[in-house]
């Protein structure tokens, strides 16, 4: 009985696997915006209390002082929080049974989760890759990722705007909502927020181990 269960879990993940490269699509431009000031935001976040202050200027022979400038509102700050900001995206992946722009999310999605569990529990999951890639970032981040590069590219001059002159506003509203979404339409990604699962135990897992049932690929 038992090795008929793991024989059918096996079926239901292999067409689970096939099903997930039906199921990719490419970030779109709400998507990238969002992600691409969370980040910035979270990053400019971590140095904002700096007490640090910075010289700036040459001394001159006459005797002329450098001039001193809070971190915290420095054009370096900026720049050392823009550096490789887009890189950061790579850390995100695909949550396939979420909607919206909450598919992509950081940490491991339930389904691979799920995987990972069948795995250990011996049973025989292909997914096209090999098991060690099975946390390299998808086609779909990595274009997100690209996506970001573009657009930080583009709006440089409006980040730098937003950071000397308008901090009093959410960089997401700014940037977003003001500069790069055209219509209230385009910018309903931004409103969507993750309230954490609400399945008991842990989803679909906790289900087979409670009712010794299995799921077909669309419940997983």
């Amino acid at each position: 009985m038992k090795a008929l269960l793991l024989a059918v879990l096996c079926v239901c993940v292999c067409g689970l696997a096939a099903g997930t490269e039906e199921d990719e699509r490419l970030p779109n431009k709400c998507e990238v915006c969002k992600f691409l000031t969370t980040e910035l935001q979270e990053a400019l976040e971590k140095t904002g209390r700096s007490k640090e202050v910075l010289e700036v200027g040459e001394v001159l022979d006459t005797g002329k002082r450098r001039r001193k400038i809070k971190y915290n509102t420095s054009e370096t700050r900026l720049t050392e929080a823009v550096d490789n900001i887009c890189e950061r995206i790579l850390q995100y992946n695909v949550h396939a049974e979420r909607p919206g722009s909450l598919r992509y999310a950081k940490g491991s999605s339930q389904t691979m989760t799920t995987l990972k569990n069948l795995v250990n529990k011996g049973v025989k999951v292909d997914l096209g890759m090999p098991y060690e890639l099975w946390d390299e970032p998808s086609a779909e981040v990595t274009n997100m990722k690209k996506q970001c590069e573009t657009m930080l590219e583009q709006y440089e001059e409006v980040v730098e705007d937003w950071y000397f002159h308008h901090q009093d506003q959410r960089l997401e509203r700014f940037l977003c909502e003001n500069h790069i979404l055209k219509t209230s339409e385009q910018t309903d990604c931004l409103k969507e927020m993750w309230k954490g699962d609400t399945g008991d135990k842990g989803g679909a897992e906790a289900a087979d181990e409670e009712q010794g049932t299995t799921h077909d690929a669309g419940e997983l």
